[in-house]
C-alpha cells in the first residue's frame, strides 16, 4: 500500500477573508476565498472593479493582514508572519507587479538603485559584481538593455518600459510566484500583448507560477491555465479556463462573457 503523502500545493488559501469597517459599515472585500495553485501554473483572477481582486493580491503579498482564514506556501501557514524579518523569506518566493508602474517606483531612485534595493530582501550576501550580474540578467530577461536603462529615472521611461522594469525588480530575487495585478491595464494594445507574451516566456524559462489579476476575459483566456471568478468578494466559479469560458455555471460569469463581443482562442490575439 502506498502511504506517500501527496505533495502540498505551491500556494493555497483556506477561507481567506478581509473585511474593512465595523458593524453596519463593514465591507467584506474578500469573503472566504479558497483555492490552490501548483508550481508553473498560470491562474487568472477575473472580476469587475470592486470584486476584491486587488485586495486578494495584497493579502497574498502580505501587504494586508487577513481578518480570517489562512495562506499556505508549500503547506506552511504564513498568515501569522508579521515582522519584516519574518516576511523576508516569504518575499523571496512571492513577488508582485502592479497596475500603476509609475507609482510603484520611488521617483528619486534610478532603475539601478531600485533593483539594488529589491535585492535587500535576500538574506544572502552578494558581492558587488554578483549583484550587478543579477540585476543585468533580470533586465535582459524582460527585453531591456541594461546599458540603456540602469541609470535612468522612472519619469524618463515609457509605460511599457516601466512595467518591464517592475517585472525585472520582482525577478531579481528569484521568486517562485509572481502576482501580477492588472499589469497591462494602463498600456496600449500592442504593449499589452508584449507583456502577456513576456509572462508566458518567464513561466517557461523559470517554471514560475503566475497569479494574473485582470478584468479582461480575453487576456485571461490567452494567458492562463485556470480561471477564478470573483464577485463582491466571493469566489463564485473556478476551473480550467476553456471549461469555464465554454460552459460558465454562475450567472455572473455568464454576464461577464456576454459583455465580450468576441473571445478568441489561445492562438489568437487577446481581446
Amino acid at each position: 500500500m502506498n502511504t506517500t503523502k501527496p505533495e502540498a500545493p505551491m500556494l493555497e488559501t483556506r477561507d481567506l477573508s478581509r473585511a474593512f469597517g465595523h458593524g453596519d459599515h463593514m465591507v467584506r472585500a474578500v469573503d472566504r476565498v479558497s483555492f490552490s495553485m501548483q508550481t508553473g501554473e498560470i491562474v487568472a483572477v477575473v472580476g469587475e472593479s470592486g470584486s476584491g481582486k486587488s485586495t486578494l493580491a495584497r493579502l497574498l503579498l502580505r501587504l494586508l493582514d487577513p481578518t480570517g482564514g489562512q495562506i499556505l506556501l508549500h503547506g506552511q501557514d504564513v498568515t501569522t508572519l508579521h515582522h519584516r524579518g519574518e516576511l523576508k523569506t516569504y518575499w523571496q518566493k512571492v513577488q508582485g507587479a502592479f497596475q500603476d508602474s509609475f507609482a510603484a517606483f520611488n521617483q528619486f531612485y534610478t532603475v539601478r538603485r531600485s533593483l539594488e534595493k529589491a535585492l535587500n530582501v535576500l538574506d544572502v550576501s552578494l558581492s558587488k559584481s554578483d549583484r550587478t550580474q543579477r540585476i543585468e540578467t533580470s533586465l535582459r530577461e524582460v527585453g531591456l538593455d541594461p546599458a540603456d536603462i540602469l541609470d535612468k529615472w522612472p519619469h524618463q521611461l515609457s509605460g511599457g518600459q516601466l512595467q518591464r522594469v517592475m517585472i525585472a525588480r520582482a525577478l531579481v530575487v528569484g521568486p517562485e510566484l509572481l502576482i501580477a495585478d492588472e499589469p497591462t491595464s494602463m498600456l496600449d494594445a500592442s504593449l499589452r500583448v508584449t507583456v502577456l507574451n513576456l509572462l508566458l516566456d518567464l513561466r517557461k524559462s523559470h517554471n514560475m507560477s503566475i497569479l494574473f489579476i485582470t478584468h479582461d476575459l480575453g487576456q485571461a483566456n490567452y494567458l492562463s491555465d485556470r480561471i477564478l471568478v470573483m464577485y463582491r468578494g466571493e469566489l463564485v466559479e473556478q476551473g480550467p479556463v476553456e471549461q469555464v469560458l465554454a460552459d460558465p455555471q454562475h450567472e455572473y460569469t455568464q454576464r461577464l462573457l456576454a459583455d465580450v463581443p468576441r473571445l478568441r482562442g489561445k492562438s489568437g490575439v487577446p481581446a
